[in-house]
């Protein structure tokens, strides 16, 4: 599993490096940004998954997700985030989300949503 190049974007770092321990235990190699500027950044080498949290500082969740989706629409991108309803939730499908998870997310669901979403690609 680990040709799943997997970008998390979280501006809170213990969080997102606990996290990226997580899926590397799984058998991920995912790397980490904790902005969004970070995020675009990274996303220009090869990614297929982007799980991303919405509420950052700079540059929120929906602005990454419009520009990544402009620049490089076949990347999946995974929602999740601690601050979100259903407002939020819909906004996320409609600029191209492919899942929305609530933190604090299961790591077994966020494994199938991540494997998931390398299929519809």
């Amino acid at each position: 599993m680990t040709h799943i190049k997997v970008l998390l974007v979280d501006d809170e770092r213990r969080f997102v490096e606990t996290l990226a321990e997580r899926l590397r235990l799984r058998g991920l190699a995912p790397t980490v940004a904790f902005d969004g500027k970070e995020a675009l950044d990274a996303a220009t080498r090869p990614v297929d998954v982007i799980v991303l949290d919405l509420r950052m500082p700079g540059m929120d969740g929906f602005e990454v997700l419009r520009k990544v989706k402009a620049s490089n629409p076949q990347v999946q991108v995974i929602i999740l985030t601690g601050h979100g309803g259903d407002g939020e939730e819909e906004t996320a499908y409609r600029l191209g989300a492919c899942d929305f998870l609530r933190k604090p997310a299961d790591i077994d669901e966020l494994m199938h949503s991540i494997k998931t979403a390398c299929q519809i690609r």
